[in-house]
């Protein structure tokens, strides 16, 4: 759904959509800089760039570089030595949002803290039987 709202670049107001992000200006702007990043990375002898060397050599921003990946607009296929970072412990990644050490490794967290629960579920269901009550005493308040 649209909305309005100011452009994170220059502040302008324009209307929000899930297609862009920024003002018509900024779009503009953004289309000319990915224009320059695909030819740059077209060419055969910089297929293998690595995201500083085509920020280098384009003067285009590595964080529009990241969202020209993100997005889909360049196919990390093509280029194996692009990447983007795991949101997590910042290394290089071609896929997902977090790396496979940092996916193993919150797997482990999970199993740990599943395995915790039950057993403290446990506990408490062994203390609940264990407990006994008097009857004497209720009866003896009673009279």
């Amino acid at each position: 759904m649209a909305e309005l709202s100011n452009c994170p670049k220059c502040n302008e107001i324009f209307v929000k959509n899930q297609f862009r992000d920024v003002c018509q200006n900024c779009w503009k702007e953004e289309e000319k800089a990915y224009e320059t990043v695909y030819q740059f990375i077209r060419k055969r002898e910089n297929r293998t760039a690595k995201i500083l060397e085509v920020v280098e050599a384009t003067g285009v921003e590595e964080e529009l570089i990241l969202k020209f990946i993100k997005s889909g607009r360049l196919k990390l296929a093509q280029f194996p030595n692009l990447g983007y970072p795991c949101e997590k412990c910042g290394s290089s990644i071609r896929e997902g949002k977090i790396c496979g050490g940092c996916a193993d490794e919150l797997r482990k967290d999970l199993q740990q803290f599943t395995a915790e629960e039950e057993q403290r579920a446990e506990i408490l269901k062994r203390d609940k039987n264990a407990t006994y009550f008097s009857v004497n005493e209720k009866i003896k308040r009673r009279l």
